[in-house]
């Protein structure tokens, strides 16, 4: 839980820089997902393991500290000591980075929670994990889309207040944004989604307009999806889909049953899987696949799979 230096020094190689770098772009991730993404950079899992706690124990480097934290919020379940263990970007990462020339401010992370957050980023690195699998794939970090329309995540959307019926605009900031390449032997496609984490902490209805509720998000997205303002915000031609991850079936049949309802308009690109690992007690998952090549579900459309660009066309 607390770093103790031995004194060694700690000079940053390739693997580590990767690590560095993933963590800049998603935010907390499990060692797990770390691994995996280093795994071309070394055979042995032991000293991967053990290289990550050098970066998160040892002080004595260039940059002024250990470069990775492990998050304390990770430590508050009885049983976390059985858990693999998350780690984040220290002050002295940030500064690595920074100097090296591959800081990017487009990187911010999800806002609220840690737990919230953490969630957030082992979805968006579960999907590159899966798509660095593939040779008929690409993935598009945020960093790249949101840098080349010259703009931030957030964005002004105006609805209506359906006890009021006064127009009224409230900024929508979906939780990541991420696109797909799909390659081919003729031409690439592209699909760019949104990604929305859901630990049932908000209501999805809620009579006080002003408060945040599944429902309201859904009509932001009406508005930003179906009134195409992300192409003049995204500066996009492609689709956009929006990707709600739940952490129980339970809460999606309802989400469902109540769009069915207020908003049948929208069942083409709102999107809803379950990852169940967010449930409490917290623990640690591991990287899931499933989110790029498993079923998504739709109000009265057929499911469909992120990693097939001509599913989209259902």
């Amino acid at each position: 839980m607390r770093a103790t230096s031995t004194g060694k020094r700690v000079t940053l190689q390739p693997r580590d820089w990767l690590w560095l770098q993933k963590l800049h772009q998603h935010g907390p991730l499990a060692s797990s997902f770390l691994l995996t993404y280093a795994k071309h950079l070394g055979k042995s899992e032991k000293r991967a393991k053990e290289r990550l706690g050098d970066l998160f124990h040892e002080d004595n480097t260039v940059h002024g500290g250990p470069y990775l934290t492990r998050p304390p919020q990770q430590f508050l379940t009885i049983d976390s000591r059985y858990n693999q263990l998350v780690y984040g970007l220290s002050k002295a990462g940030e500064r690595a980075l920074k100097e090296n020339g591959l800081w990017r401010p487009a990187n911010a992370s999800a806002s609220g929670p840690w737990l919230h957050s953490f969630m957030v980023s082992s979805i968006t690195a579960s999907i590159e994990l899966a798509v660095n699998e593939r040779d008929d794939l690409g993935f598009i970090p945020q960093a790249d889309i949101l840098e080349r329309a010259e703009t931030v995540l957030s964005y002004p959307v105006e609805i209506v207040d359906p006890a009021t019926k006064r127009k009224v605009t409230k900024a929508l900031k979906p939780d990541a944004l991420f696109g797909l390449e799909y390659i081919s032997d003729k031409e690439s496609r592209f699909r760019f989604f949104v990604v929305e984490a859901d630990r049932a902490t908000e209501p999805l209805t809620s009579s006080n307009f002003n408060r945040k509720s599944a429902l309201r998000g859904f009509s932001q997205y009406q508005a930003y999806v179906s009134g195409r303002a992300y192409k003049e915000h995204l500066k996009l031609t492609a689709p956009l889909l929006v990707l709600n991850i739940y952490n129980n079936e339970t809460r999606i049949e309802r989400t469902l049953d109540l769009l069915k309802r207020q908003h049948p308009q929208i069942n083409s690109y709102m999107l809803f899987q379950a990852w169940e690992n967010f449930e409490t007690p917290f623990r640690p998952p591991l990287p899931n696949a499933g989110l790029l090549n498993g079923s998504w579900a739709r109000v009265g459309e057929l499911a469909l799979s992120i990693d097939n660009e001509q599913s989209h066309m259902q």
